[in-house]
């Protein structure tokens, strides 16, 4: 009898402790929510910004490179000799301005006065001759001097004052110097050549590729020698940050995820070491369960995408990468 009663005790106590593990495993059960999922990262397809032939590469596939750090190089030497050109044509163009802009010269200016003198006493002198040989006619009553003679004394005169006043004229324009329309012009055809020069310096900058921020080579997908074009990547990268999990949730379990909310993500290489991570993204579109996320739910049940973020310092996360995030009960939104 008494070995019936301490049975019956002991079994009671078993099935009191099953139920209150049963009970705790519960709980926790409800309180953690597990999703798996894989890691995700940005990728860059890198390409050159000009045509031209790649004269180096400075990268290979798994090499960690920083932003702005020079990949690769293309050819570029027709491009400096026109710049040189260029170069030259901007000090052609700036001379010509200054000399506009400072006027005429002195000497100039005194050169202009003396064709002027000169042109004045070819004039005088004409009409001098034209009245010398019309007094002979009018002394000999016309038979000391042809017509011929007097209208080439005549012609001479009109030629003689023409020349005058276009010497006259060229020495009101030298001491004027240069028109407005002038100076603009000369100083239009200095910008183009500069905008020009600008322009083959640019083309040569494009001639270096640079890596757009921190990332690894993923692979590089040409070598010297190849003709790069901007529709051809010269290297994929992977970017280190950001990084994130993409995983769904469940319709029932939705309303345990807030934006913010703490996390932790596992992966198998690494079991006892969590990676920090919080949410990031929560779609407020329903679709269907992918074919890659492994749950117990059936396959044609609806869930949403959930991206968590994660701190991955120490770069221990690679794209595709299966993991699974914990979310701790009770933790509060941060």
């Amino acid at each position: 009898m008494k070995k019936t009663v301490i049975a019956v005790v002991i079994l009671t106590g078993l099935a009191i402790l099953g139920g209150v593990w049963w009970y705790t495993k519960a709980n926790v059960d409800d309180n953690n929510l597990a999703l798996h999922g894989n890691v995700d990262i940005r990728q860059v397809s890198l390409a050159f910004d000009g045509n031209g032939r790649v004269m180096a590469l400075h990268a290979e596939e798994g090499d960690s490179v920083k932003a702005g750090q020079v990949l690769g190089v293309l050819d570029t030497k027709t491009l400096e000799l026109q710049a040189q050109q260029a170069r030259a044509q901007i000090e052609v163009q700036r001379q010509n301005l200054l000399r506009l802009s400072n006027g005429s010269r002195p000497e100039e200016v005194a050169q202009a006065r003396s064709r002027l003198a000169a042109a004045r006493a070819d004039a005088s002198r004409a009409q001098q001759d034209l009245k010398r040989l019309q007094g002979i006619s009018a002394n000999t009553q016309g038979r000391g001097v042809s017509a011929q003679e007097m209208d080439l004394a005549r012609s001479n005169v009109k030629v003689a004052q023409a020349r005058a006043a276009e010497q006259e004229e060229a020495l009101r324009i030298a001491e004027m110097g240069p028109r407005k329309e002038e100076l603009a012009a000369a100083e239009a055809q200095l910008q183009a050549s500069q905008a020009q020069l600008a322009l083959f310096e640019h083309q040569i900058a494009q001639g270096e590729l640079k890596a757009p921020a921190d990332a690894v080579v993923r692979s590089r997908l040409l070598e010297p020698g190849d003709m790069a074009t901007p529709q051809k990547a010269a290297f994929s990268l992977a970017l280190t940050q950001p990084k994130w999990v993409r995983v769904f949730v469940s319709e029932s379990d939705l309303g345990r995820i807030q934006p913010g909310m703490a996390a932790k993500v596992y992966t198998d290489s690494r079991p006892g070491q969590p990676i920090d991570g919080k949410v990031g993204y929560i779609s407020s579109v329903a679709e269907f369960t992918p074919k890659s996320v492994q749950t117990e739910e059936l396959r044609t049940s609806l869930v949403y995408e959930l991206r968590v973020q994660v701190e991955d310092l120490d770069n221990q996360l690679r794209l595709g990468q299966p993991a699974t995030v914990r979310f701790p009960g009770g933790e509060t939104p941060q």
